[in-house]
């Protein structure tokens, strides 16, 4: 099911409209995404030998689905950076002080969509530009649409997981210590993970 662009050629396009699929047509609207049932977190390497994973237990979002003309579809997220998660205090305010993320002075890291494709079947990517602290990138984010359901209180939902991966250091995040053993502390590659449910807004 295409919810974005689908590639097509061009020849036939050029001479036969294509047919509105009904099934994505009934998606089209504005969507919140589900604070309580997404996830956004992240993984790094650790000292060159293991992972730590963490979260940000806060966020907001919005999705707009057009079933009609996908390339119109578009998603934007605001993360509040104080919620980050790791497991372990001292880390997390490391994480938020003035050495990585700034959260005072910077409170949101925030994602705008300005393109989005179909890859292949169920899977997308979703192009637009991230912005921490007081740099915007351009991000791209591979996802997988798994789906809508109604829930049991009635909202209609649309479901995604995906990930992208970006070197923090384009984005000014660049403290580190160096291993007696060669390497460093922090790797410089971050993978972010998204798991998103959203609820259709009322007509």
């Amino acid at each position: 099911m295409g919810l974005f662009n689908r590639k097509t050629n061009e020849s036939a396009v050029a001479t036969a409209t294509l047919p509105v699929d009904p099934t994505l047509a009934a998606l089209t609207g504005d969507y919140t995404i589900d604070p309580a049932h997404s996830s956004i977190g992240f993984t790094v390497r650790h000292a060159m030998v293991t992972n730590v994973r963490g979260t940000f237990g806060e966020h907001e979002g919005a999705l707009k689905l057009d079933g009609a003309n996908p390339g119109a579809s578009s998603a934007s997220i605001d993360i509040k950076i104080a919620s980050i998660d790791t497991g372990i205090g001292d880390r997390d305010g490391h994480l938020r002080g003035g050495d990585f993320f700034d959260a005072e002075q910077f409170p949101l890291m925030t994602f705008r969509s300005t393109q989005a494709e179909q890859l292949g079947g169920d899977k997308y990517r979703v192009t637009g530009d991230l912005t921490i602290k007081d740099v915007t990138k351009p991000l791209a984010i591979d996802l997988e649409f798994n789906g809508t359901a109604t829930d049991v209180y009635g909202n209609e939902r649309v479901g995604f997981e995906g990930s992208a991966e970006i070197l923090r250091s384009a984005w000014g995040l660049t403290w580190n210590a160096a291993l007696e053993t060669g390497g460093v502390m922090v790797s410089d590659k971050v993978k972010l993970n998204f798991d998103i449910s959203a609820i259709k807004n009322a007509a």
